[in-house]
């Protein structure tokens, strides 16, 4: 199939709209191309643009640390930019983020298919800039609150249609040769719109459409936009006006005929694509330098995918009740000492969060991206509570994964078994979407151990029951991660070697979980070693009774045995938990176990190419496809699409859905998409739990073809449920929020239990206890959703709806991220104020100059946030005004070769201003962005500075 056919988009409850909005893409009647193809797609367009405020922002960075920057090759590409960034451990974030942000920017054409508003059609100017500059707002407070995976969602929003504008609107014929800046600005004028009674088009006959446009529009730069109307919708195109054309296009055969839009080559201004898809490159570059300078360099790499060391966030989440009050101690060593080893090292996560759990409380969550105040954190933490043996373990779990980025690790510490055992499926589903890695480090199994009532009184400790530790080892088999069973004198062992895992280099080359069905069970695992690899590792718990290796020389050796040496540089056991290090040979491992207990094997190594996928629904009388929010449908046919990270040259040719527990394997065909892309299909999807397997190859730069494989960690389960909710909307604080969802079943249908539960406590959801599913019958229902009044602009609220056939044992989800946004009634930039100056004109004798400031926002403004130096080579200093919370009081000062300066001043809701002066030529009392008066006298700024220091304004 052509790749201008795929389509990556989210499903709207109302099947008519899909199949219109997929209708309209097939044509490209509602804006550019999808995916790649002969003309500018919104993909190309957008991954241009990222990439190339990225090399931008990480050259600024490292010119202003004194270091070296070197540009990638061109044209730029995700794994060359993350090199030139010297963040090589970020490729997989960095494609990730482009990709969500891609993927929201192309599901606009499917979920306002006939929104004018989004797409500048019919003259909607106003509505348009409206939806840009409020989602603009959005992406400000998202990265203010360090939501950076919600404010992907909503640039993406916003960048289809600030880059439809240009295909859409006479911009270009107009004869523009750079964006329309006052599209993400509220504050100004958009230009002069068209009246609605003033004619803009004449007919235009056949394919030649290139003058349609009126003379009179061009030369008084009258702006206009093409109407776009499609059957049954009603044209409403007025006289004389422009229509956007196209096979689609009902008004396009009403007069005056044709089409101005430049969507492909082949529209009716598709002479002019070129030109309005560069355009629309150098607008989303715009808006991303707007986004980058308002959150500041790190937050906007950030947001990016981008940071220093692994990328990840690093995520505890602890048992506070009074029976860890001896563990306590020992996590504390444990963590502080993971942590430390990390800092400074290409593993440092990019963020902190932590999480208590006791009983009958849990939270509140804690983050932070500094090392330090996360280790004061853990080191404040102290036992209390409890009374009972279970604790609210899967609470803790779930505020942390629904809060936490995507592909985050997780270290949960407890000594009990889960009271809230209800909340497994929900905390599975989040471990799904967020693809995380949860690691559970329990100390109460050993039959010594003693536990301490409220009252101070001990009592024998109850070991925790094989049901109870089997819930950890369900959920660490979903997540990837291990049920590691120790002493807490070594939990610092037991921690620091687990916390190899959180590399973000680190990848699966195979992983399974196994229940012996026997009293001895045997089971044979193989995977692949390429020449890149390096520091392969089996981690295995359970404690099995035999593991016998084999390398690819054939040669066999049992671990623990005589000769295990030749194939092992290394091992460690603690507990239940051993690893082991192989002495690195390329070609397929055999690795075969035989236990009489639940055992788990996870084989990794060190490597940047890895993957990324998403599940997707083809349909079939359109062919194309959709990404899907949800578990895909059991067994029937379903399909994925596979984007590989780390490596230009790499291809797949092989992708398999490997059964969890049987080893079971599902062969998928694949077929190339372009720009790192593949689509797999299945004939049918596992009904029980299975991951993703893929193998391929990559080409070196010596043109050697290796083969390489890699695993899911995240193991994934289908439904026969299918679930659909509204997303596209963000929420005020005290307002109520109505989420229409759908449910249907492809099983025995009856009725099916609804939850709804969002990331904070505090959050009140509303949902329907029951709704009555029938098969093929679509069942409606409603969710309301409302947040507490003081809830922080930028905000986002996970929001999770569940539907369970109890009948059939079979759940689904929909995971919808909603932003909360405060009103924003401050549209304009902060202003500097020059208070005194000593310049470089009327003093000779010096070599230096010097510059104090008044930085503020205005009456009406919010208060100034930030004030930084964007050129320059001097010294500034900064400080709150002591009458006057929001302003800031600035001091520069410089020697006079280096006269000029410019600041940026940025406010509390993301407005961004810059200041700019020089030595020679500033002078006080002014307030503008650049000023050029008359310079100060020496004796007269003297004068000035006493009267400011004996009146308490500096």
């Amino acid at each position: 199939m052509s790749p201008a056919l795929v389509i990556l988009g989210r499903k709207d409850k109302s099947p008519a709209l899909v199949i219109l909005g997929v209708l309209l893409l097939q044509t490209g009647a509602q804006g550019f191309g999808i995916l790649p193809g002969n003309s500018q797609s919104h993909l190309e367009i957008t991954e241009e643009a990222i990439l190339n405020v990225t090399v931008q922002v990480c050259r600024g960075l490292a010119e202003s640390q004194g270091n070296d920057f070197t540009f990638p090759s061109q044209p730029f590409t995700i794994t060359g930019v993350a090199v030139a960034c010297r963040a090589e451990n970020s490729m997989k974030r960095f494609q990730q983020a482009i990709t969500s942000i891609i993927f929201r920017n192309v599901r606009v054409d499917l979920l306002q298919a006939l929104n004018a508003s989004f797409h500048f059609d019919d003259e909607s100017f106003i509505s348009g800039r409206n939806i840009i500059t409020t989602g603009l707002q959005t992406v400000k407070a998202n990265n203010r609150q360090q939501n950076f995976e919600a404010a992907q969602d909503n640039l993406g929003k916003i960048l289809h249609p600030l880059q439809d504008f240009y295909s859409h609107s006479n911009w270009v014929e107009n004869g523009n040769e750079f964006p329309n800046s006052n599209l993400i600005r509220s504050d100004t004028s958009i230009g002069n719109i068209a009246d609605e009674s003033r004619a803009t088009c004449r007919s235009c006959d056949g394919d030649d459409c290139s003058n349609n446009i009126l003379e009179d529009i061009i030369q008084e730069q009258i702006l206009t936009s093409g109407y776009f109307g499609i059957i049954p919708v009603v044209s409403t195109k007025p006289s004389g006006k422009c229509s956007h054309g196209g096979a689609l296009d009902l008004t396009s055969r009403i007069e005056p005929t044709g089409g101005i839009n430049k969507d492909m080559f082949d529209s009716e201004h598709g002479f002019l694509h070129t030109v309005a898809a560069n355009l629309a490159v150098s607008a989303t570059s715009e808006i991303l330098e707007n986004i980058r300078q308002a959150t500041g360099d790190a937050p906007f790499l950030q947001m990016l995918g981008i940071s220093r060391g692994s990328g990840k966030a690093l995520c505890f989440v602890i048992d506070t009740t009074q029976s860890m009050s001896d563990d306590i101690a020992a996590v504390q060593s444990a963590t502080s000492s993971f942590i430390d080893s990390q800092v400074g090292t290409l593993n440092e996560p990019s963020s902190y969060i932590l999480v208590q759990f006791n009983d009958p409380e849990f939270g509140p969550l804690i983050r932070t991206s500094d090392p330090e105040v996360f280790k004061n954190n853990i080191d404040d933490l102290s036992a209390s509570g409890g009374g009972d043996e279970r604790e609210l373990s899967l609470s803790g779990l779930q505020l942390v994964l629904s809060n936490a980025p995507q592909s985050s690790d997780i270290f949960l510490f407890t000594d009990a078994p889960a009271k809230d055992q209800q909340l497994k499926s929900t905390v599975i589903v989040l471990i799904e979407r967020t693809q995380s890695v949860v690691y559970f480090l329990i100390t109460g199994t050993g039959d010594n151990r003693r536990r301490r009532r409220s009252n101070g009184d001990l009592q024998q400790h109850k070991r925790i029951s094989p049901s109870d530790v089997q819930l950890y080892r369900d959920m660490a088999q979903a997540a990837g991660g291990l049920v590691i069973e120790v002493e807490n004198d070594k939990l610092l062992e037991a921690t620091s070697i687990i916390g190899q895992m959180s590399n973000s280099s680190v990848v699966t080359l195979v992983q399974a979980s196994v229940t012996p069905t026997q009293e001895t069970d045997f089971e044979t695992f193989t995977f692949n070693v390429d020449q890149t690899t390096n520091n392969v590792r089996l981690l295995i718990t359970g404690n099995p009774t035999r593991i016998v290796l084999g390398n690819p020389e054939g040669i066999n050796v049992t671990v623990g045995g005589m000769g295990a040496d030749r194939l092992i540089s290394s091992s460690q056991s603690v507990g239940n938990f051993q690893t082991l290090e192989l002495k690195t040979e390329v070609g397929t491992w055999k690795v075969q176990i035989e236990a009489t207990n639940p055992y788990t094997l996870k084989a990794t190594n060190q490597n940047p190419l890895d993957f990324l996928f998403d599940f997707v629904e083809y349909i079939p009388s359109k062919n194309t496809f959709d990404v899907l929010d949800t578990r895909p449908t059991a067994s029937t046919n379903g399909s994925l699409v596979v984007t590989l990270t780390g490596s230009d040259t790499a291809t797949v040719t092989e992708v398999t859905l490997v059964e969890s527990a049987s080893l079971v394997e599902v062969q998928g065909v694949v077929e190339p998409q372009g720009r790192r892309n593949f689509l797999v299909r299945f004939d049918t999807i596992p009904s029980v739990p299975f991951v993703v397997r893929v193998k391929g190859n990559v080409n070196t730069t010596s043109g050697e073809s290796i083969s390489f494989q890699r695993q899911s960690s995240t193991s994934f389960q289908a439904s026969k449920l299918t679930i659909q909710a509204e997303e596209d909307r963000n929420l005020m604080p005290g307002m109520v929020l109505s989420v229409p969802f759908s449910v249907n079943t492809e099983g025995t249908g009856g009725n099916v239990s609804i939850r709804g539960t969002t990331n904070n406590p505090l959050y009140t959801v509303s949902a329907p206890s029951t709704l009555l599913v029938e098969p093929g019958v679509t069942a409606n229902g409603t969710v309301t959703l409302s947040v507490p009044l003081d809830t922080p602009s930028g905000t986002t609220v996970t929001l999770v709806i569940e539907a369970e056939d109890t009948g059939d044992l079979d759940i689904n989800y929909i995971v919808l991220r909603i932003s909360v946004l405060n009103p924003v009634m401050d549209f304009t930039a902060p202003v500097c104020e020059v208070l005194c100056i000593v310049n470089c004109v009327h003093n000779c004798n010096t070599t230096s100059w010097e510059l104090w400031l008044r930085v503020s926002d205005g009456t009406e403004g919010t208060g100034v946030e930030r004030v930084s130096l964007t050129q320059g080579n001097g010294k500034l200093n900064i400080r709150p005004a002591p009458d006057d919370a929001n302003v800031i009081l600035a001091t520069y000062n410089a020697s006079c070769d280096s006269p000029d300066v410019e600041l940026l001043v940025v406010d509390r809701v993301g407005n961004v201003g810059t200041c700019a002066f020089n030595a020679f030529n500033t002078t006080s009392g002014g307030v503008a962005s650049s000023l050029t008066q008359t310079p100060l006298s020496y004796a007269v700024l003297t004068l000035a500075l006493g009267v400011m220091l004996s009146l308490n304004v500096w």
